[in-house]
Protein backbone atom coordinates (compact mmCIF):
# COMPACT_ATOMS: atom_id res chain seq x y z
CA UNK A 1 0.00 0.00 0.00
CA UNK A 2 1.44 3.38 -0.99
CA UNK A 3 1.76 6.25 1.46
CA UNK A 4 -1.06 8.10 -0.31
CA UNK A 5 -3.31 5.05 -0.24
CA UNK A 6 -2.46 4.42 3.43
CA UNK A 7 -3.33 8.04 4.27
CA UNK A 8 -6.69 7.65 2.51
CA UNK A 9 -7.30 4.43 4.43
CA UNK A 10 -6.50 6.20 7.72
CA UNK A 11 -8.99 8.96 6.82
CA UNK A 12 -11.69 6.38 6.18
CA UNK A 13 -10.95 4.76 9.54
CA UNK A 14 -11.26 8.17 11.24
CA UNK A 15 -14.54 8.81 9.41
CA UNK A 16 -15.91 5.46 10.54
CA UNK A 17 -15.02 6.16 14.17
CA UNK A 18 -16.47 9.67 14.02
CA UNK A 19 -19.76 8.17 12.81
CA UNK A 20 -19.81 5.35 15.39
CA UNK A 21 -23.16 6.43 16.87
CA UNK A 22 -24.76 6.50 13.43
CA UNK A 23 -24.33 2.75 12.91
CA UNK A 24 -26.01 -0.31 14.30
CA UNK A 25 -23.41 -2.53 16.01
CA UNK A 26 -23.38 -5.17 13.28
CA UNK A 27 -23.04 -2.52 10.57
CA UNK A 28 -20.18 -0.79 12.38
CA UNK A 29 -18.33 -4.06 12.85
CA UNK A 30 -18.87 -5.06 9.21
CA UNK A 31 -17.45 -1.72 8.07
CA UNK A 32 -14.45 -2.07 10.39
CA UNK A 33 -13.84 -5.60 9.12
CA UNK A 34 -14.04 -4.42 5.51
CA UNK A 35 -11.48 -1.69 6.17
CA UNK A 36 -9.18 -4.11 7.96
CA UNK A 37 -9.45 -6.56 5.06
CA UNK A 38 -7.94 -3.93 2.75
CA UNK A 39 -4.61 -4.35 4.54
CA UNK A 40 -2.45 -7.46 4.37
CA UNK A 41 -3.43 -10.34 6.69
CA UNK A 42 -1.85 -9.94 10.10
CA UNK A 43 -1.26 -6.20 9.65
CA UNK A 44 -0.79 -4.76 13.16
CA UNK A 45 -2.80 -1.59 12.49
CA UNK A 46 -5.69 -3.54 10.96
CA UNK A 47 -5.69 -5.89 13.97
CA UNK A 48 -5.70 -2.90 16.34
CA UNK A 49 -8.62 -1.24 14.57
CA UNK A 50 -10.56 -4.51 14.65
CA UNK A 51 -9.76 -4.92 18.35
CA UNK A 52 -10.97 -1.39 19.02
CA UNK A 53 -14.19 -2.04 17.10
CA UNK A 54 -14.88 -5.21 19.09
CA UNK A 55 -14.04 -3.37 22.31
CA UNK A 56 -16.39 -0.48 21.51
CA UNK A 57 -19.15 -3.03 20.95
CA UNK A 58 -18.50 -4.75 24.32
CA UNK A 59 -17.03 -7.83 22.71
CA UNK A 60 -14.12 -7.95 25.13
CA UNK A 61 -12.90 -11.52 24.55
CA UNK A 62 -12.49 -10.88 20.82
CA UNK A 63 -10.95 -7.49 21.53
CA UNK A 64 -8.37 -8.89 23.95
CA UNK A 65 -7.23 -11.51 21.45
CA UNK A 66 -6.95 -8.95 18.65
CA UNK A 67 -5.09 -6.44 20.84
CA UNK A 68 -2.56 -9.15 21.72
CA UNK A 69 -2.12 -10.06 18.07
CA UNK A 70 -1.68 -6.40 17.09
CA UNK A 71 0.96 -5.87 19.76
CA UNK A 72 2.74 -9.11 18.81
CA UNK A 73 2.74 -7.99 15.16
CA UNK A 74 4.67 -4.86 16.11
CA UNK A 75 1.98 -2.21 16.34
CA UNK A 76 3.77 1.10 15.80
CA UNK A 77 3.70 4.53 17.38
CA UNK A 78 0.88 5.97 19.43
CA UNK A 79 -1.41 3.08 18.57
CA UNK A 80 0.89 0.72 20.46
CA UNK A 81 0.37 2.56 23.72
CA UNK A 82 -3.35 2.99 23.02
CA UNK A 83 -3.56 -0.77 22.50
CA UNK A 84 -1.86 -1.40 25.85
CA UNK A 85 -4.25 0.97 27.64
CA UNK A 86 -7.27 -0.53 25.91
CA UNK A 87 -6.10 -4.10 26.52
CA UNK A 88 -5.55 -3.27 30.18
CA UNK A 89 -9.07 -1.91 30.43
CA UNK A 90 -10.48 -4.90 28.57
CA UNK A 91 -8.67 -7.36 30.83
CA UNK A 92 -10.13 -5.57 33.85
CA UNK A 93 -13.62 -5.84 32.35
CA UNK A 94 -13.03 -9.55 31.82
CA UNK A 95 -12.13 -9.98 35.50
CA UNK A 96 -8.44 -10.50 34.77
CA UNK A 97 -7.49 -7.76 37.19
CA UNK A 98 -4.00 -8.94 38.11
CA UNK A 99 -3.09 -9.32 34.44
CA UNK A 100 -4.38 -5.79 33.81
CA UNK A 101 -2.34 -4.44 36.72
CA UNK A 102 0.84 -6.15 35.51
CA UNK A 103 0.38 -4.89 31.94
CA UNK A 104 -0.40 -1.29 32.90
CA UNK A 105 2.24 -1.10 35.65
CA UNK A 106 4.88 -2.24 33.15
CA UNK A 107 3.62 0.31 30.62
CA UNK A 108 3.89 3.08 33.20
CA UNK A 109 7.59 2.31 33.58
CA UNK A 110 8.27 1.74 29.87
CA UNK A 111 7.54 5.11 28.30
CA UNK A 112 6.19 8.55 29.06
CA UNK A 113 3.97 10.59 26.77
CA UNK A 114 0.57 12.29 26.60
CA UNK A 115 -1.12 8.99 27.48
CA UNK A 116 0.51 8.80 30.93
CA UNK A 117 -2.73 9.97 32.57
CA UNK A 118 -4.75 7.32 30.75
CA UNK A 119 -2.33 4.59 31.83
CA UNK A 120 -2.57 5.82 35.43
CA UNK A 121 -6.36 6.08 35.30
CA UNK A 122 -6.92 2.56 34.03
CA UNK A 123 -4.28 1.16 36.37
CA UNK A 124 -6.07 2.93 39.23
CA UNK A 125 -9.35 1.26 38.27
CA UNK A 126 -7.68 -2.15 38.21
CA UNK A 127 -5.98 -1.55 41.55
CA UNK A 128 -9.33 -0.58 43.08
CA UNK A 129 -10.93 -3.74 41.68
CA UNK A 130 -8.11 -5.73 43.27
CA UNK A 131 -8.94 -4.25 46.67
CA UNK A 132 -5.97 -1.91 46.60
CA UNK A 133 -8.05 1.27 46.89
CA UNK A 134 -5.47 3.37 48.77
CA UNK A 135 -2.83 2.62 46.16
CA UNK A 136 -5.35 3.37 43.41
CA UNK A 137 -6.27 6.71 44.94
CA UNK A 138 -2.60 7.57 45.47
CA UNK A 139 -1.84 6.85 41.82
CA UNK A 140 -4.85 8.84 40.60
CA UNK A 141 -3.93 11.84 42.76
CA UNK A 142 -0.32 11.70 41.61
CA UNK A 143 -1.47 11.68 37.98
CA UNK A 144 -3.73 14.66 38.68
CA UNK A 145 -1.05 16.84 40.34
CA UNK A 146 0.55 18.15 37.10
CA UNK A 147 -2.84 19.52 36.03
CA UNK A 148 -3.42 21.58 39.16
CA UNK A 149 -2.10 25.14 39.39
CA UNK A 150 -2.05 24.95 43.17
CA UNK A 151 -1.98 22.32 45.90
CA UNK A 152 0.50 20.10 44.07
CA UNK A 153 2.84 19.82 47.04
CA UNK A 154 0.01 18.96 49.43
CA UNK A 155 -1.60 16.43 47.11
CA UNK A 156 1.76 14.83 46.40
CA UNK A 157 2.28 14.41 50.15
CA UNK A 158 -1.23 13.00 50.61
CA UNK A 159 -0.71 10.59 47.71
CA UNK A 160 2.62 9.43 49.15
CA UNK A 161 0.99 8.94 52.56
CA UNK A 162 -1.90 6.95 51.06
CA UNK A 163 0.53 4.66 49.23
CA UNK A 164 2.45 4.13 52.46
CA UNK A 165 -0.76 3.21 54.28
CA UNK A 166 -0.92 6.33 56.47
CA UNK A 167 -4.00 8.34 57.33
CA UNK A 168 -3.06 11.99 56.89
CA UNK A 169 -0.30 14.15 55.47
CA UNK A 170 0.60 17.77 55.88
Amino acid sequence: MTTTTRAAWERRVEELWSSFDDHAPADFLARAEALAAELPPGDAVALYELASAHDALDREEEAASLYRRALAAGLPGERRRQAVVQLGSTLRNLGRTEESIALLAAERKAVSDELDGAVAAFLSLSLADAGREREALSLALTALVPHLPRYGRSLTAYARDLAAGGGAAG
